[in-house]
């Protein structure tokens, strides 16, 4: 396994890192403990998880499925750099106004407790906002994680869904205050989803930030099985995005054949070879889904390819504001 520091603290993740979204609602508990058991074989110790994973009512499930395989001991919690997250409403919660979604004071302290509960330990490496809450300030913010970090809590700080001005603004107020601040951006990026190579891989880059893609296949379009959806079905989700995009996919398809590599694999190692990105975020719902992602990481992409690539799924022309301007 390789690893990297991410961003700018001197914590060490695999290059890939485990989602675990899909414990729970997709994936039962027996195949999740299978899946952790292999990730954490196979030198994988960044797991990304999120309070609200289980959704709705179930909200809360993931994190207890992680927490009772953590309970087996064996070393398993002392091995993972563990990620969660803050924003959502938690089903659980009765109090009226301050369960909206949000990242107030409050908020933070309360679902902590109920992550650090859940999740069975007492500390999270990476404690992440899901979201951004622009009706808080950002003295509210850092003094909250501030408190969580002295308290042991918690160790880092990360955004997830954030603009580069906001990333910005984050970094600026937590040197105000002599403070770490952000250390990662979990952001949304793909070879079909380029946008962010504007402004925000650019300003993670400079700023100190590892960023943490998520949905690396663009929720499946990139995968292997992909085009094969398409059949007996032309209306609705991810058969009405492959319809529109079925030119680009069978090029792409066409180009992996001849890479001898399979388009999911592809797609990741694309990702995993940006030098702004820390770890692509995978989220297998079966261990042979996992064993399969894994295999990104011993694929190289040449030059060709990658110019291939760009034209199969042009991107945004380069960094801001040289991609549109001069």
């Amino acid at each position: 396994m390789q690893y990297s520091y991410l961003g700018k603290s001197g914590l060490k993740v695999s290059r890939i890192c485990l989602g675990t979204m899909n414990f729970g609602p997709a994936t039962d508990e027996k195949e999740a403990f299978r899946i952790m058991d292999a990730a954490l074989d196979a030198g994988v110790n960044f797991f990304d998880t999120a309070n609200i994973y289980g959704w709705g009512e179930n909200s809360g499930l993931t994190e207890e499925i992680i927490g009772r395989w953590f309970n087996q001991g064996g070393g398993r919690r002392e091995k993972v750099v563990l990620a969660t997250k803050v924003y959502g409403s938690m089903h659980d919660d009765t109090d009226g106004p301050n369960n909206e979604a949000g990242l107030s004071a409050y908020k933070i302290r309360r679902h902590l407790e109920g992550s650090l509960r859940r999740l069975q330990t007492d500390h999270i490496e990476l404690y992440q906002m899901h979201h951004v809450d622009p009706s808080i300030s950002w003295d509210e913010l850092w003094g909250s994680f501030e408190n969580a970090v002295h308290q042991g809590k918690i160790g880092y700080v990360g955004s997830s869904n954030f603009a580069a001005w906001q990333i910005a603004i984050a970094q600026s107020e937590a040197k105000n205050r002599h403070f770490l601040g952000l250390v990662s951006e979990q952001h949304k990026y793909s070879l079909n989803c380029r946008l962010p190579e504007l402004e925000v891989l650019p300003a993670a880059k400079e700023l100190g930030l590892g960023v943490i893609p998520w949905s690396p296949l663009d929720g499946g379009l990139l995968g292997r099985n992909a085009l094969q959806k398409l059949e007996g079905t032309r209306s609705g989700g991810i058969a009405g995005r492959i319809e529109q995009q079925q030119t680009q996919l069978e090029d792409f398809a066409a180009l992996c054949r001849d890479l001898g590599e399979p388009q999911d694999t592809v797609a990741l190692a694309w990702v995993a070879a940006n030098p702004a990105v820390t770890a692509p975020i995978i989220g297998p719902r079966t261990l042979e889904q996992f064993e399969t992602a894994l295999k990104c990481l011993e694929v190289t992409l040449d030059e060709a390819v990658l110019k291939r690539l760009d034209e199969i799924f042009p991107g945004p022309g380069g960094h801001a504001p040289n991609a549109y301007a001069w």
